[in-house]
Order: C-alpha cells, then sequence, then structure tokens
C-alpha cells in the first residue's frame, strides 16, 4: 500500500534486533508491531526520523516520551481489532460459563459429564468492565442482548457510554462484579495493577477476563484466588511471559 504511493519501503519482518540500528540512519518513517522496543538509545541511529506507527493497538513497547522529546509522531491503529477482541472476549465468557473447553476436553477422552456441565447463565450477571475505551465498548456492545448490568471503570472521563453501561467507581465493582473483565493498556503504572489487595477487596466470588495485557495482571495472585475460590474461573488471552519456550 506504502509502495502504491509512491514510498520507498524495507520491509523486514525476520530482522534480528541486533540488526535494526544499522538499518534505521535513513528512514524517515519506522512502522512496528509489538516485538521491536523503541527506546531512547535505539533512537539515536535515527536522527532523520519523524514517524514511528504501531500497527496495532497497544504502544507499550514504544517510550513515548523520547519521540515527544524528538518531535517525533507517534501513529497507532487503536479501532483496528476493537471488534475482534469484542467477540473473542464474549466468547471466552460463554466458554467459561458453559464449561465448554472442559466439555470438549471430557467427550474427546470418553466422558459424558451432563450434571457437572450444565454451567451458568450471563443474564442477570452484573459485568464489570476495568477500562471504557475502544475495547472495552467493543465487549459491552456485544453483552446488549444478554439482559445483564454492565458497570464500568475508567480513569479517563467518558463522554456517552452506551445506554446499558453505567459509568461507576472501581469500588463499586468490587462491591457488587459477578465478572471482571480487563480492558485497560499497559504501562508502569498499571504493572500488576490487579492483584491480591485489589482481587481480596471483592465482596463475591467472581470470574476473570483478561484480553489487555498479561503484565496488567499478577499471575501468581490470580492462581492464588483460583485454589481459595475468590476467582471463580479465568480466561486469558495474554499472559505475563509470552515466550513460553524462554
Amino acid at each position: 500500500m506504502l509502495q502504491s504511493l509512491g514510498v520507498e519501503v524495507t520491509y523486514v519482518p525476520d530482522i534480528k534486533k541486533e540488526d535494526v540500528p544499522a538499518l534505521l540512519p535513513d528512514y524517515h518513517m519506522l512502522v512496528v508491531r509489538s516485538k521491536l522496543r523503541i527506546t531512547a538509545e535505539l533512537l539515536t541511529n535515527a536522527p532523520k526520523l519523524e514517524v514511528v506507527a504501531r500497527a496495532g493497538a497497544g504502544v507499550d513497547n514504544i517510550d513515548d516520551g523520547v519521540l515527544e522529546a524528538r518531535n517525533i509522531t507517534l501513529l497507532n491503529a487503536p479501532e483496528g481489532n476493537r471488534d475482534a477482541v469484542g467477540d473473542h472476549t464474549l466468547g471466552l465468557l460463554l466458554a467459561l460459563f458453559r464449561k465448554i473447553t472442559e466439555g470438549d476436553r471430557q467427550i474427546r477422552e470418553g466422558h459424558w459429564l451432563r450434571e457437572e456441565n450444565r454451567g451458568e447463565e450471563i443474564g442477570g450477571k452484573t459485568i464489570g468492565l476495568l477500562g471504557y475505551g475502544h475495547m472495552g465498548k467493543a465487549f459491552a456492545k456485544r453483552l446488549i442482548g444478554f439482559e445483564c448490568e454492565v458497570l464500568a471503570y475508567d480513569k479517563q472521563t467518558v463522554e456517552n457510554p452506551f445506554p446499558h453501561v453505567r459509568m461507576t467507581s472501581l469500588e463499586e465493582i468490587q462491591e457488587r462484579a459477578q465478572v471482571l473483565s480487563l480492558h485497560f493498556p499497559y504501562n508502569q503504572e498499571n504493572h500488576h495493577f490487579v492483584n491480591e489487595q485489589l482481587v481480596s477487596g471483592f465482596k463475591q466470588p467472581f470470574w476473570l477476563l483478561n484480553t489487555a495485557r498479561g503484565e496488567v495482571l499478577d499471575h501468581a495472585a490470580l492462581v492464588e484466588a483460583l485454589k481459595s475460590g475468590q476467582i471463580k474461573g479465568a480466561a486469558l488471552d495474554v499472559l505475563e511471559n509470552e515466550k513460553l519456550k524462554t
């Protein structure tokens, strides 16, 4: 697409991290996904750089302070995958409530456990959303037909939430939510935002969904809460360490 606009493009998806600095001096724009970290040290090799574009929503791999200091424009695609994330989050919730993965595994092993797999219904539940940006809204939109109560908390001021969504405090979500779904970006301030203290503050056992970033959730605390029953079940699209072979 860029070449069709007359832009000179170097496309190297398999480049090694150590080979990146040597490529940067002559380029005006750098397009990255999530693997490459854009740091002050790396950008010393890019004197002509004017734009960094993240082909995706999250920009936690990019030091935006350095870009601002260098007057380098940062672009990302925060709406790009919101529908996919909304669909997927709903799928995770249904899989948890209807015990789809357990039932599938049992059938493959030759077991038919009907009563044990009756599950729960979404209707009538109170669902809490931490983060009500593009992803949180996409999930909330898909909950409209389930006749559940949706509470949302966001650090930013939210204008015109969906009619079936009520913006509220984190404390009320802890007081009332039966499902907690995470939809906020990762940064150092949000590292392990969902931890033992926050989880223990919930007044009733709840279900947990995470389609945000793995690092916003303390997985050790999650394991303990699953063991104690404070968290009834969890569905994770992301992990703290996604390099499972290392």
